[in-house]
């Protein structure tokens, strides 16, 4: 594999780029690199502490809808990721590549430091999750803007033939970003304790993120702006309307389409399945304690990072098609076994207790809600809400049984069956006590059949879980580490920021960044806690089809098009 020093050969094709020496070639990637991972280390602090999130800041809706409603927030940030691109992508090619990406990092850190002196639900009420969102709508923004750039720029000072290479080493910042957000929870999580960290010391992350800003801000205040935008605008050829030219044609708008369905989808859904989705199945559904949960996943990061760069050196020799096709196809056929193994490694006994055990919900289906509420006001009190409530709550996995209309709910584990109550015509106090009676009994059978209320540290398989969990990330390189090569190649100089940015971050940011909160609803609806797998199955086996048969490789290709 080539090493950093394979920068330092001379350029294969005469270009912008020729007299870039090899020491200013690894300034740039390693410049562009660090502010990155400073960046998406902001980001993601909400996804590492959102259950903690959950109940600081939307302690006024019920469990259920709290947490989904946490969930939502952390996804916002992704929704509007694309109206980011659209935004900084158009100013990165109308201004310049450094100024534009300049921007987006010093929104980013304001946003993030101000989570972190943001007051609680109890002390503002409502305005505590509304200023929330907002902020992490100012952050999905900001990183919409933000990885175009630096991809765009990265690639615009590297060869044709190791370009793979070069960008590889912005497709690590993501994942450095968790990494270095997780090792900064830890140490604040063991330093302070559980409960102080819970109370109050999880505003450390957010706040250390102004001694990242200005790192970062220096760091860019010392780059220099792409030789290849400044030799377009010398020459006159930018684009004056970077939109209109990126979707406003079917040339452009195809590709734009392909390389979202046939690329970037996919590769949004192994990502945040291989590194966040994993980190909530631990967690939440096999209750593993949230220390080594965060220890295992930082550890399969550590192992699998390296793999980045080694599939974006590889794409450089066989191709990026090969090997982000190669990526999807892997998730897809192994992802049920995957976490099934994760589930008898990491909580044995939950594994056991389902098979001897079985539990089931027999229930009218009109009956049955949805039970997400974002404003806290209506009251799931149906039998079969009830029901479904507390074994969601408990992480157990459960069958649904059609019952006739009007029927009471009833939950049958193993042998024993326990009819629900309707809460309708009680009042607050009423249904409280009877929840809790309700909830003692089933509580006490789940007990008795073997469901754990926590996996049991002797139990936990460690040296197995961490290998499966580097497996899930060695997923994650294959799709990423050749993708940014790949969407630069796709399209001409003038508006590459704009084309290349919005797919990558309807991909990621609604594609994958959902995964976490569609996977949860549908586990809830059906009740078995690998059901939510299917969404990033289908979406991956969507792009390999479209990919393969549609998008074309771009190995070796210049950057230098006749359209520019």
């Amino acid at each position: 594999m080539q090493s950093a020093a394979a920068i330092d050969a001379g350029n294969t094709h005469p270009s912008a780029t020729s007299a870039i020496s090899g020491a200013e070639r690894r300034k740039v990637i390693f410049a562009s690199s660090l502010g990155t991972v400073f960046e998406w280390y902001d980001f993601y602090l909400y996804g590492s502490l959102a259950a903690i999130i959950a109940k600081q800041f939307f302690s006024g809706l019920n469990d259920t809808s709290a947490f989904i409603f946490a969930l939502l927030a952390f996804a916002a940030g992704f929704a509007v990721r694309p109206f980011g691109a659209l935004v900084f992508g158009r100013l990165g090619d109308l201004v310049g590549r450094k100024h534009t990406f300049l921007i987006t990092i010093l929104i980013m850190g304001f946003s993030t430091f101000l989570v972190g002196i943001l007051p609680s639900y109890a002390s503002i009420g409502v305005a505590a999750p509304v200023i929330l969102i907002g902020l992490r709508l100012l952050q999905g923004l900001a990183l919409g803007g933000e990885y175009g750039g630096a991809a765009t720029y990265v690639a615009e000072h590297s060869r044709d033939d190791n370009r793979g290479f070069s960008t590889s080493w912005i497709q690590i910042t993501a994942t450095g970003g968790l990494f270095l957000s997780l090792l900064v929870i830890l140490g604040c999580r063991l330093g302070l304790g559980n409960e102080a960290f819970e109370a109050w010391g999880w505003r450390i992350p957010f706040l250390v993120s102004s001694l990242l800003l200005a790192v970062s801000v220096y760091i860019r205040l010392q780059l220099s702006e792409s030789p290849m935008f400044k030799k377009m605008k010398a020459e006159g050829k930018g684009s004056k309307s970077p939109l209109r030219d990126s979707f406003g044609n079917w040339k452009n708008g195809r590709i734009v389409l392909l390389a979202l369905l046939g690329a970037t989808a996919g590769q949004g859904v192994v990502w945040y399945t291989g590194q966040f989705y994993s980190l909530f199945f631990l967690t939440t559904t096999l209750k593993i304690d949230a220390v080594t949960a965060n220890l295992l996943i930082a550890g399969a990061l550590a192992i699998a990072t390296p793999f980045f760069v080694v599939f974006g050196w590889l794409s450089d020799k066989i191709g990026r098609k090969p090997v982000i096709m190669a990526g999807c196809l892997l998730a897809a056929l192994t992802y049920f076994p995957v976490f099934k193994a994760i589930t008898h490694y990491g909580n044995p006994a939950l594994e056991v207790a389902a098979q001897t055990a079985p539990v089931s919900i027999s229930a009218d289906p009109d009956d049955c809600s949805f039970q997400f509420d974002p404003v806290g006001k209506k009251v799931f009190n149906s039998s079969c809400d009830v029901a479904k409530s507390l074994l969601a709550k408990s992480a157990v996995s459960y069958t649904n049984v059609a019952a006739p209309a009007g029927s009471i709910a009833e939950i049958k584990v193993g042998d024993q069956v326990f009819a629900s109550f309707d809460g309708k015509p009680l009042d607050k106090a009423a249904f409280k006590t009877e929840q809790a009676a309700f909830a003692a009994k089933v509580g006490d059978a789940l007990n008795a059949a073997g469901y754990p209320k926590k996996a049991d540290p002797a139990t936990i398989n460690k040296p197995m879980l961490l290998a499966l969990l580097a497996l899930l990330v060695i997923y994650v390189t294959m799709v990423y580490g050749p993708i940014a090569a790949w969407l630069v190649e796709l399209f001409p100089t003038r508006i590459r920021y704009t084309s290349m940015s919005l797919p990558y971050h309807i991909g990621n940011g609604w594609f994958g960044g959902f995964v976490p909160t569609i996977a949860f609803a549908m586990v809830a609806a059906n009740g078995n806690i690998y059901y939510g797998l299917w969404y990033p199955i289908t979406i991956a086996v969507m792009t390999l089809i479209i990919g393969t048969l549609f998008l074309r490789e771009t190995k070796g290709s210049s950057l230098h098009r006749p359209d520019d």
